[in-house]
């Protein structure tokens, strides 16, 4: 007959339930069984070598704490002294109350009220805590002796080699798992992408694995140090009560966290249920948006430009409604922490974004009042440049000179704005010049000759024509402007500059002077360039 050898793992956690028997054994300390009174006023456990005993009732100049407190000290000092028989002890009834005393010491006193703790009569409750008492003695006296102790020595240092055994082998298990897992499953794992994006790369996906059988190693090895302290613990009488509450600080909490959860359940359900329809409506919404924005869905009076901050309002909206219907159902929302908190970052938003909220509403207002769109040629506070992004806090502008300028859009709604573009495509924006011509320059020809300056500029409309206004008669020349359409607001610059070049040429091909910026004394030469010189270097010929 063939015996089937146990692997190592298999072994350590035999040994491990080995270890952990003798808690079984000594079983936890018994729970009082309480009435109902118990709920109704108060109480505190008799604990001798962290075993409770029974339970007693305060009074109004008593507490329940202080009384059991001395009755546990009283029995531990019986059971302390080698020379008391705890046979002697014995019950002594009086009118009014039922006495438990040694000698003429009295240990414990037990009233109606106590008896109405534990719903029976006091002669039975005396009688119960009697052979509870004398028991607690026996076993404190034998928990002490030199036998005792001795197995208890024993015990302690087998648990401390199961431990290390324990310790080495999960740590040994868990090196020889992360090798077979690596030889074996390596490079079988792919990439998680959607077409051609990749979300988790493999590399990712291997150091999470990795990261997972890690926390399994510490979990397994915590587990084994827990029952490890707490067998060790309960060895000793003096150390007893503490590793019979070992559990409680440990577990408590994740009882507690796990009944609250169970409780919660509901809340979370609907706020489950309230997350997809919050995120249904906000998908439906961009789908209409979308739509009109890209001209499919008309809305009369409704421009599709305001398609996309509409939506972007609407969002807003349904996402704080939503807030504000989840927040009664939000684990913890009525406790004071939670509202303070709460109140905390309210405080520290409205401080700190008083700006930030002036520009977005700014913003939004620009948007319907439609002083710009991406694109046009705009000036803004003297500033001119042409609009690349419009966001909800401020404005980029890309100047002539290849400059990004970000404006707050809380300035731009306190200043003028200035749009070339608006009008240019459909109507024409006109540039405009002035030049200043003395008075003997007859007006006509100084007219004609701008027209003609207009007509060589290339880039200016020939329709509509231009135009020239006599804007001013000074004290020794009239000025005369020109006016001009176009429609590309972006060569504003260029257009200007070969506007003013053709005017040049077009008054020294006549000979006539421009006056301007003033005039002091009419020149013995006239002031005009000869066309001999007209391209004098480094001017290149035509």
């Amino acid at each position: 007959m063939t015996r089937r050898r146990l692997p190592p793992p298999f072994v350590l956690l035999l040994a491990a339930l080995a270890a952990a028997a003798p808690l079984a054994a000594a079983g936890e300390p018994p729970a009082p069984v309480l009435s109902d009174g118990d709920t109704r006023v108060e109480s505190a456990p008799v604990v001798v070598d962290g075993a409770v005993l029974f339970r007693v009732r305060g009074f109004s100049s008593f507490p329940a704490a202080e009384r059991a407190a001395g009755v546990a000290e009283r029995i531990r000092r019986l059971a302390g002294d080698s020379a008391f028989d705890p046979a002697t002890l014995r019950i002594v009834e009086t009118e009014v109350d039922t006495r438990l005393v040694a000698g003429e010491e009295r240990i414990l006193l037990v009233s109606d009220d106590d008896a109405e703790l534990e719903g029976v009569r006091r002669e039975q409750v005396a009688e119960a805590r009697l052979h509870l008492i004398r028991r607690a003695i026996a076993g404190y006296r034998a928990a002490r002796s030199p036998d005792a102790l001795l197995a208890s020595a024993w015990r302690a240092g087998a648990a401390t080699l199961a431990a290390a055994l324990l310790f080495a082998g999960v740590v040994r298990g868990a090196r020889l798992l992360g090798r077979r897992f690596q030889r074996r499953y390596r490079e079988r794992i792919q990439s998680v992408t959607i077409q051609s994006f990749e979300l988790l790369r493999a590399e990712r996906l291997w150091h999470l694995l990795r990261s997972a059988l890690a926390l399994a190693r510490t979990l397994a090895l915590l587990l084994v140090g827990y029952l490890y302290l707490r067998y060790l613990l309960t060895l000793l009488p003096w150390t007893r009560g503490l590793g019979h509450r070992l559990d409680e600080w440990a577990l408590a909490p994740l009882g507690a966290l796990g009944r609250g959860l169970v409780q919660k359940i509901p809340d979370l359900l609907f706020l489950l249920v309230l997350y997809f329809l919050a995120r249904w409506t906000l998908q439906l919404l961009r789908l209409f948006f979308g739509a009109v924005g890209r001209g499919e869905v008309q809305l009369e009076g409704f421009d599709p430009d305001w398609a996309d901050p509409t939506y972007k309002l609407v969002r807003v909206a349904v996402v704080a409604f939503a807030l504000v219907v989840a927040y009664p159902y939000i684990p913890g929302s009525s406790s004071a922490a939670f509202k303070g908190v709460s109140l905390f970052l309210g405080v520290v938003f409205s401080l700190g974004s008083t700006s930030a909220i002036s520009n977005v509403v700014a913003g939004y207002t620009m948007t319907y009042r439609r002083a710009f769109r991406v694109g046009d040629r705009v000036k803004i506070a003297g500033l001119v440049g042409d609009v690349t992004n419009v966001r909800l806090q401020v404005t980029h502008l890309r100047t002539p000179k290849n400059e990004e300028v970000v404006v707050p859009n809380s300035q731009i709604l306190a200043s003028e704005v200035v749009n070339y573009s608006t009008l240019a495509k459909d109507q024409g924006l006109i540039l405009h010049t002035t030049v200043g011509i003395g008075y003997e320059t007859p007006w006509r020809q100084v007219e004609a000759m701008l027209l003609e300056a207009a007509r060589r500029t290339p880039g200016l409309l020939a329709a509509p024509a231009p135009f020239v206004f006599q804007t001013g008669l000074g004290d020794f020349c009239i000025t005369y402007e020109i006016n001009a359409y176009c429609d590309q607001p972006q060569r504003m610059g260029p257009l200007y500059s070969a506007l003013h070049a053709n005017i040049l040429d077009v008054f020294n091909e006549h000979g006539v002077q421009i006056m301007t910026p003033a005039y002091e004394g009419d020149p013995e030469q006239p002031k005009v360039v000869p066309r001999d010189q007209w391209h004098l270097a480094p001017a290149a010929q035509p």
